[in-house]
């Protein structure tokens, strides 16, 4: 049995999970989240605990099992502390702000980048080459962070560009060109 699966879930102190059919939805402080399940699992909510079962060990509901534990834990965890990811900026002359509801990234092009922030995600920049992303959603969070990393992924020659703060890049020897 999937040792990631078979582990149940700690519901924390205010936070309301809701069961209908197979949709959960998960309430806490920082706001709601809601997902439609693989119907082939039984989730169960009772004193304080979710856990998730599979029905036989046929390769699929294995695959599954795991996943959709996972997919649950993970909105537990955003409803009650919420996820962000750290983005650094370097090179000469790069540099971010934030312009009311949106991201202005100068990034050694021609034009400056505008990024807009959407629902479920603030943007938060404490400095200007430093960017902070926040929200409840796991995936979301994830996304918007590598789509505003791809405006200009870090080159391995001098580091420049877009990187996550623990991120290591690998770098490469320049030319050589000696006669």
């Amino acid at each position: 049995m999937s040792r990631i699966g078979r582990a149940p879930i700690a519901i924390p102190a205010g936070v309301e999970v809701t069961l209908n059919g197979n949709v959960i939805t998960v309430k806490g402080p920082k706001g709601t989240l809601t997902r439609t399940l693989n119907p082939e699992l039984t989730v169960t909510v009772d004193a304080g605990v979710i856990t998730v079962t599979r029905p036989n060990d046929e390769k699929y509901n294995r695959s599954i099992h795991g996943l959709n534990r996972t997919l649950i834990a993970n909105m537990v965890t955003g409803v009650t502390e919420g996820y962000q990811k750290t983005l650094e900026i370097n090179g000469v002359g790069y540099r971010a702000a934030k312009e009311g509801n949106k991201l202005v990234m100068n990034l050694g092009f021609s034009h400056q980048v505008f990024v807009p922030e959407i629902d479920g995600i603030e943007i938060d920049v404490p400095n200007a080459n430093t960017v902070i992303i926040k929200g409840i959603d796991k995936q979301l969070v994830g996304q918007f962070a590598a789509d505003v990393r791809n405006k200009r992924p870090p080159e391995p020659y001098k580091g420049k560009g877009i990187k996550y703060s623990d991120e290591v890049i690998r770098r490469k020897e320049g030319k050589t060109g000696g006669k």
